[in-house]
């Protein structure tokens, strides 16, 4: 059978999760799947690859799990070494904004969060309101190198905890009254950002159901976004046409590339988006990344 990846988020209150955690241990080494999982207090948040039918009784069973029988799971193709090994881990929240007490959740998802546009809505709100639309990035920075919605605003962010401080900058107070239609990758980030966004000021916050990668199936490259998608897993990035633009250029000689690489320190995170020619060269991939600017290894989406 074809090797597939899930990416999956569900956010609905868990009593129990390390109880959580073990059975879905549990349930990803009885299927052979591997990945990377989080859990909290407030749902479940994962990306997963292996053999397609495994990954649908995976789905099955988790479905099953009180709160989650709504969850949306994407579906992309697989290699069958996207992902190393399996880790599920229990953290305080399912996306490290350094917020967990202001985030309230019930059976519906999050409290307070921006309203959900489909792709088709979205299309809809810029034809309808025009530029004053702004498209708000909810990534990394590094990760709108390659591609991002036309326009949008890229905040200058190298982890998810560093949105806060961003936002209370007063860097984008002109936004406040604006439509901002926040995007990540799945969607997850932006369930969280949107709610942070509202509770300092901005009026009018939305997010698409789906994230990129929904709204990416369903224009490909004929809508409003530029580029390849950066992917947390072996992958690094994935386009969604033969007709997919370059945008991103090597941080060494500015040549068109998509391509990320991993820095030469096992230990650093980081990621150098390099040519090819670039590449081959090791001087290139020696680290020079500060600690505390070093990414998060455990990212799901």
């Amino acid at each position: 059978m074809p090797e597939k990846i899930i990416l999956y988020y569900g956010f609905a209150p868990v009593a129990d999760p390390d109880a959580l955690r073990l059975w879905q241990t549990t349930l990803c080494e009885s299927l052979n799947l591997k990945g990377r999982i989080l859990l909290s207090k407030h749902g479940i948040n994962g990306t997963l690859g292996g053999d397609m039918d495994d990954l649908k009784k995976y789905v099955k069973q988790t479905k099953q799990y009180p709160g989650f029988k709504k969850i949306d799971f994407k579906w992309s193709e697989g290699t069958g070494s996207d992902f190393p090994r399996l880790s599920v881990k229990v953290r305080d929240e399912l996306v490290t904004f350094g917020v967990s007490d202001e985030i309230e959740v019930d059976e519906s998802g999050i409290k307070n969060g921006g309203s959900h546009l489909t792709p088709e809505e979205v299309h809809k709100l810029v034809e309808v309101r025009g530029e004053d639309v702004v498209f708000f990035d909810g990534r990394n920075a590094y990760e709108a190198k390659v591609g991002k919605f036309k326009n949008a605003v890229v905040p200058n962010v190298q982890t998810t905890k560093d949105f806060i401080a961003e936002l209370e900058s007063g860097k984008y107070d002109a936004l406040k009254s604006k439509p901002v239609v926040t995007y990540c990758t799945g969607g997850i980030r932006c369930e969280v950002l949107s709610a942070v966004m509202k509770k300092r000021g901005f009026q009018e916050v939305y997010q698409i159901s789906g994230g990129i990668v929904r709204y990416g199936e369903k224009f490909k490259d004929e809508g409003l976004w530029e580029g390849s998608l950066y992917t947390f897993d072996g992958r690094m990035t994935i386009d969604f046409s033969e007709k997919t633009q370059v945008i991103g250029t090597c941080d060494n000689c500015h040549a068109p590339t998509k391509s990320f690489r991993n820095c030469a320190d096992e230990y650093c995170h980081q990621l150098y988006l390099l040519c090819d020619s670039c590449n081959s060269d090791p001087v290139n991939l020696a680290c020079s990344h500060s600690n505390n600017q070093r990414l998060d290894p455990e990212a799901v989406g």
